[in-house]
């Protein structure tokens, strides 16, 4: 089975807890980075990698995420009258960009639970996952790149970057080995999953990224997975039943990846991509001068 990618699910249904009380009310995913709503630059990038069918996995208190990719009859009236022709094309360009599916997680019970929650809306074919915390800023899109090694292969990839010292216990890490060919080192095959291991035990400082594409035996894998750490179903958990069946492959993407869910993360995240503006960056770049840092 080697069929094309077309559908992205994004979880969304965890609770924001490090950006209490920003997310008491708002959800994580709908934070603005700039002017833009973070899960909506994963989207963006999907779209651009060809997926043209998303899927958001949503839960309590989630509802502005369905508002903002919806129609806004009242605001777009309301701009209209004013004259506000490009404010106007903004808002309608999101809610005409693509056809969202929503299924509700009503727990959430893990990362490989959110995944499972798709099934139904993914059916028998090769999927994405994008976890709109990470953004890549990249000239080709990071899900595009992995498509194109799912395309070669057939086979599961996971994005993977290179992490040094105690902040790989953060993630779930690789064991694998290079690939020779025409991906210059930058393909590898996995051997084996770690999930957030201690420094000195992790098999490599491949770290898994918040990219995924799966084929649909994820699902057979996950719902015949055990309940792991915290009593959530992870996705991590599934990958090492799957790769019994089949090969994964892990992927280090061109790109820079932004760490949104991190505070830290996020306010770097918000000074480069201001920065890189036409209509933000020159002024935004003199009032950091000013600083006394």
């Amino acid at each position: 089975m080697n069929k094309h990618v077309c559908k992205a699910v994004f979880p969304a249904a965890g609770l924001g807890t490090r950006f209490l009380p920003a997310t008491k009310a708002l959800p994580k995913e709908m934070m603005p980075l700039v002017d833009k709503p973070i899960i909506q630059y994963g989207v963006e990038e999907a779209l651009a990698s060809g997926c043209d069918q998303i899927i958001i996995v949503t839960g309590r208190g989630k509802i502005a995420i369905e508002d903002h990719f919806d129609v806004s009859y009242e605001l777009e009236k309301m701009l209209e009258e004013r004259g506000k022709a490009d404010l106007l094309a903004i808002v309608r360009q999101i809610s005409e960009m693509v056809h969202i599916a929503y299924v509700r997680q009503k727990e959430a019970m893990g990362l490989g639970h959110a995944v499972l929650m798709a099934r139904e809306l993914v059916g028998d074919q090769p999927f994405a996952v994008i976890l709109a915390d990470d953004i890549i800023d990249a000239e080709v899109p990071c899900l595009k790149q992995m498509i194109e090694v799912y395309n070669e292969t057939g086979c599961s990839v996971l994005a993977t970057q290179v992490v040094e010292g105690p902040a790989i216990s953060s993630y779930g890490v690789l064991d694998a080995t290079t690939v020779p060919g025409q991906w210059n080192g930058r393909l590898f095959e996995v051997k084996d999953l770690v999930e957030k291991p201690r420094p000195q035990d992790a098999p490599s400082n491949l770290a898994i990224i918040g990219r995924y594409i799966l084929t649909p035996t994820i699902f057979e894998m996950l719902a015949s997975t055990e309940k792991g750490a915290g009593g959530e179903l992870q996705l991590t958990d599934g990958l090492k039943q799957l790769l019994k069946k089949e090969n994964i492959y892990g992927f280090t993407f061109q790109g820079k990846r932004h760490d949104t869910g991190d505070k830290l993360g996020f306010l770097k995240a918000t000074v480069e991509f201001a920065l890189k503006r036409d209509d933000l960056g020159k002024d935004f770049r003199e009032y950091l001068k000013t600083l006394e840092l």
